[in-house]
């Protein structure tokens, strides 16, 4: 320490000619190379107060939200407006613009409660676009599909979301249930695939008591591209007072059950297929 003390003895013009370098715009490592000193708690206490020269600083991916969310509240804007507008965090918004003084109101509670809407709607229709560009360029990754892939997808397919028999309970029986519309229409296709006769198809709505059954019913119609007609009676779901539905409105179709006459022959394959596609992703796995 003594050795310090003697060394740095003349403080304040050491601290001069540092503030003189700081001010030219040397960083702190050309500092310490031009005055030699080697110890940082001496080198800081010589710069103290002194901001650093703008190069010296890295730059921030955020600096240009920083910059315009002081701008908005400079012109009277509440956190909650910045914060839609800008499509960040609360916390990032208060540190950003804290020191600034708090604006007058210039819109009614009612007023801005109708400016942040609009901000959030504009916010997540920018991000309604982004998703969309992700699965229309995720649609050209597919290309055309070969009768090998239909015939792959379908047999996962079934598996995930068909009827299968258990040990204790040998139905075997082909019955697939589901309430998305895609999902329906690629399994009746990989069964075309696999020449099911479309006779031998029969269609059931699995649907809620308190819905449009006959509505529903047109709908599936379509999906399938089958008669009305041909579905049998609908399956209804009692319903639960004590239960809040969020499956309502014109958009709720319920479920379209598919199941295959006198198929436990299919039902057998189906399963030795999967157990094929079973055996080769182990076989990877080692």
């Amino acid at each position: 320490m003594a050795h310090t003390r003697g060394r740095y003895a003349d403080f304040d013009g050491l601290r001069e000619r540092a503030v003189a370098l700081r001010r030219g715009g040397h960083s702190l490592r050309q500092i310490r190379d031009e005055l030699k000193i080697y110890n940082n708690d001496i080198l800081n206490r010589l710069v103290k107060g002194e901001p650093p020269p703008a190069w010296t600083k890295r730059p921030n991916a955020k600096d240009d939200l920083r910059a315009r969310a002081r701008e908005l509240r400079l012109e009277g804007w509440t956190y909650d407006r910045i914060e839609a507008e800008l499509g960040c965090s609360r916390s990032s918004v208060s540190l950003w613009v804290r020191d600034l003084p708090r604006p007058e109101p210039r819109f009614t509670p009612e007023e801005q409660q109708a400016l942040m809407r609009e901000g959030l709607a504009r916010r997540r229709a920018a991000e309604d676009e982004g998703r969309k560009k992700i699965r229309l360029a995720a649609v050209g990754d597919i290309g055309e599909l070969t009768d090998r892939e239909l015939f792959m997808a379908g047999i996962a397919l079934y598996w995930a979301e068909g009827s299968k028999s258990k040990p204790y309970d040998r139905r075997e029986r082909v019955v697939f249930v589901n309430s998305d519309p895609g999902v329906i229409r690629t399994y009746l296709a990989w069964l075309d695939l696999l020449e099911v006769d479309r006779e031998h198809l029969g269609f059931r709505v699995l649907i809620h008591e308190s819905a449009d059954v006959e509505a529903a019913q047109r709908h599936w119609a379509g999906i399938a591209d089958v008669d009305v007609s041909v579905f049998a009676r609908p399956t209804l779901k009692k319903h639960n007072p004590k239960t809040v539905r969020k499956n309502t409105g014109d958009d709720y179709h319920g479920c379209l059950v598919v199941h295959v006459a006198r198929s436990a022959r299919l039902y057998n394959r189906i399963e030795g297929w999967w157990e094929g596609i079973v055996a080769q992703a182990q076989a990877r796995l080692r």
